[in-house]
């Protein structure tokens, strides 16, 4: 299944080269201009274009604020030191691991040492 996705400015541009690559519909904050944009402000934006937020913004990860179910998926890569290989490796992980149309409105963790799922 192919979904869509919006690359936040903190990843590299090339997270949305894989996601293209899998035959995603991916775009980045940067390509659209909105980069500088506060949480705030891009989440409405995401969120009405219906795709999932791939970041590496750990606030999106809040089940307080984004509570599971409330809205599009939220991919958030963690990396103890960051790295543009680091951030690659992770996308290829969440590529080959997950199975993407069983986890609307979930927000999903994916670290070197593994994934862990909040799901609606």
């Amino acid at each position: 299944m192919s979904i869509r996705v919006k690359v936040d400015e903190d990843l590299p541009r090339q997270v949305a080269d894989l996601f293209s690559e899998r035959g995603h519909d991916a775009m980045t904050v940067v390509m659209q201009g909105w980069q500088g944009f506060t949480d705030a402000a891009l989440w409405p934006r995401v969120q009405q274009e219906q795709r999932w937020l791939v970041t590496a913004d750990k606030g999106f990860a809040d089940l307080r604020v984004y509570p599971p179910g409330s809205h599009a998926d939220v991919l958030l890569f963690r990396l103890d030191e960051e790295s543009r290989r680091g951030y690659l490796e992770l996308t290829q992980t969440a590529l080959d691991r997950l199975s993407f149309e069983e986890l609307t409105g979930s927000i999903i963790v994916v670290t070197r040492r593994g994934i862990r799922i909040r799901k609606p």
